[in-house]
């Protein structure tokens, strides 16, 4: 099963953490955001491979805009 890691507020990708093939543990940082003039941390929620990222550094995203997805 995949779980779609999605944004929490509208802002920018600011960095990417991990790769596509990458393994991650549920509360792994996997993207920051610039939001507010603020560093948003977005967390996996859950521990699994990254299968897909939809987004690139410097993307503009909307709230709730699918990031990328765990498998």
């Amino acid at each position: 099963m995949s779980t779609e890691i999605k944004a929490p507020m509208t802002g920018k990708i600011a960095s990417i953490v991990v790769k596509v093939g990458d393994e991650v543990n549920a509360d792994d940082e996997v993207v920051i955001m610039d939001a507010m003039k603020m560093e948003i941390p977005v967390y996996s929620p859950v521990k699994g491979t990254v299968k897909e990222i939809n987004v690139k550094e410097g993307d503009s995203v909307k709230t709730e805009q699918v990031l990328m997805v765990i498998g």
